[in-house]
């Protein structure tokens, strides 16, 4: 066996271990209660949507504080009452929590983004994802008013140490529900409406493994540990399919490999992939969408469908490839992305 190979398998083993031992430590943690998500019928408008989950999300709050779950309780009342509003397809606020928040107006947009988060990103941590999602919408309306932007936290993102984040189990999973969310998408949009995937870190195996139909234009991986995929050609979609990684990525130190069903191969900034070159600049793990960065103008301009499609020279090379996004950096997680 190489000394490469070692290491890798080295690295492997001691995240399986820290992976089973940090959820058994948290497992005692109480349950946070809410109430059931409301439920709508297909083609129930977005604003009845979005009143209803707004007193749903109120609720979750009141039972979360009565629980002696304050912490829980803040972080929903912030979610609910942001200087700019709240508008939420869809929340639940039962376990980690799920909820679709939108930013523009998508029945007017020809240009709508979705972004899909990666590991750790749950309700208790979903400001720093919003926070992406408001700095891209205003970075969007500065070149193209009539887009907008949803928040999809639709799924159950595994934890940035856990055994889950080694493997596609929680990506079929959220695949699916992706999926039946776009579309649903369409019954909110314009017919012509371009809509365009933005995929971050362990989300990029989500979007990788997603069925999608010609209403989604663009999927834009960024941060990500690999797909499963050996080539753009293996994914289940005709969108077109972009990949970059910042130069202050950690993922870009993270072996990509795959061992049985743990890892996710091939890089996709490798320009054996296939996928279509971005500049990310040196943007860290959690900087794509911070405002004013190269990263950030080049999503912007994938979504508007305005960026150069014959660059091929802008992907950072290839340190060494990914299994997943486990290896962050001390004190690192995912929830600190946006």
């Amino acid at each position: 066996m190489s000394i490469g190979s070692r290491t890798t398998r080295t690295l492997l083993a001691g995240l399986i271990v820290a992976a089973v031992v940090f959820p058994l430590s948290a497992a005692a943690a109480p349950a946070v209660p809410a109430p059931n998500p409301v439920a709508f019928s297909d083609g129930t408008a977005a604003g009845v949507r979005y009143t209803a989950n707004q007193g749903n999300l109120a609720e979750a709050a009141r039972m979360a504080q009565d629980a002696g779950r304050g912490g829980r309780a803040a972080k929903l009342r912030a979610m609910a009452a942001p200087s700019d509003g709240a508008r939420f397809l869809s929340f639940d606020g039962r376990g980690k929590g799920r909820a679709v928040e939108v930013f523009g107006d998508v029945d007017t947009a020809d240009r709508v983004a979705v972004l899909v988060p990666g590991s750790d990103t749950t309700l208790d941590t979903y400001q720093r994802f919003r926070a992406g999602a408001v700095a891209l919408q205003q970075r969007l309306q500065a070149e193209h008013p009539r887009s907008a932007v949803v928040a999809w936290l639709g799924y159950d993102t595994p934890g940035t140490v856990s055994t889950t984040v080694l493997t596609t189990g929680r990506a079929d999973e959220g695949a699916t529900e992706l999926s039946h969310f776009l579309d649903e998408l369409r019954d909110f949009t314009r017919p012509a409406a371009r809509i365009s995937l933005l995929c971050h870190s362990y989300g990029s195996v989500v979007c990788a493994r997603t069925t999608t139909g010609p209403e989604v234009t663009d999927t834009v991986l960024y941060g990500s540990p690999g797909t499963g995929a050996g080539s753009v050609s293996e994914l289940p979609t005709t969108a077109r399919v972009w990949a970059g990684r910042g130069s202050d990525d950690w993922v870009g130190h993270v072996p990509h490999v795959r061992l049985g069903s743990m890892g996710f191969g091939t890089d996709p900034v490798d320009p054996a992939f296939g996928a279509l070159a971005f500049g990310a600049g040196d943007a860290g793990h959690s900087d794509y969408l911070r405002p004013g960065t190269e990263s950030l103008d080049s999503l912007a301009r994938i979504v508007v469908g305005s960026a150069d499609t014959t660059r091929a020279d802008t992907a950072p090379a290839v340190v060494a490839a990914g299994a997943s996004d486990v290896l962050a950096r001390p004190n690192s997680s995912e929830a600190s992305h946006a």
